[in-house]
């Protein structure tokens, strides 16, 4: 079976805003509340009949995520994210040593999934002078709508995006990227579809998340990030 670590998504209760703040302290929030966290989540990737076992190892400001390759080896691919105020670092681990991640491999498909690295890693919370637009409900949940776009156009598939952040919890709820040659054409959507408590913080549980054709606007492909109750101790962890 199949196994891969990925970063989530993790709701900490945070002071309500009133007025709506600036987009940046709204996304340095959102950035934030996995740092808060040291947890190991267990779970999987779910496309269509294929599942893909996954595990995700929170350490304050740093992130593990692994897979097992489909080489004859079989052998561990491990990812590492270290959070800091306004950027973070992406690292791969190969023989035990740390390399920058490479930018050409950020929009390639993890195991024929619908999720990238670049989408795990949600590099878009980083980008600058985002505005924000007003609120909305998703899932009956009020949230800020920040409109951000890509300060590198030729950085990621992404040249604009929306993202919805939870007023009251501060933790990215939706978001929709756009292609750089028609920024009305969506490329993919993440939402948030169910969380749970986990000692007193509320974690992911479920994302959807949707790739569309950006010409035709057709769903072309649904990928399901699925968490379980955390256990005792998750296999492996930070190395």
């Amino acid at each position: 079976m199949k196994r891969l670590v990925v970063m989530g998504m993790v709701l900490m209760v945070q002071p309500g805003w009133g007025q709506a703040p600036a987009a940046d302290d709204i996304l340095r929030t959102a950035r934030f509340v996995a740092t808060l966290q040291q947890q190991d989540l267990e779970g999987h990737l779910r496309k269509g009949n294929a599942k893909t076992r996954v595990s995700l190892f929170l350490r304050k400001e740093n992130i593990q995520f692994q897979y097992q390759s489909d080489s004859a080896k079989n052998e561990w691919v491990k990812f590492h994210t270290r959070l800091a105020k306004d950027h973070y670092d992406l690292f791969e681990i190969r023989n035990g040593k740390t390399f920058k991640f490479p930018d050409s491999k950020l929009k390639e498909a993890i195991q024929g999934t619908d999720l990238s690295f670049e989408d795990l890693a949600m590099r878009f919370l980083y980008w600058p002078k985002g505005q924000v637009l007003g609120s909305e409900k998703i899932k009956g949940q009020d949230c800020w709508k920040i409109r951000l776009e890509n300060p590198r156009r030729n950085a990621g598939r992404y040249a604009l995006v929306y993202a919805w952040v939870h007023k009251k919890a501060g933790a990215l709820m939706q978001a929709v990227g756009y292609n750089g040659q028609d920024p009305a054409k969506a490329l993919k959507r993440f939402q948030v579809t169910d969380i749970m408590k986990v000692g007193e913080a509320y974690t992911l549980r479920t994302m959807r998340v949707d790739s569309y054709d950006p010409v035709a606007q057709k769903t072309t492909g649904i990928t399901y990030l699925e968490f379980e109750k955390p256990k005792k101790a998750a296999p492996g962890g930070l190395n």
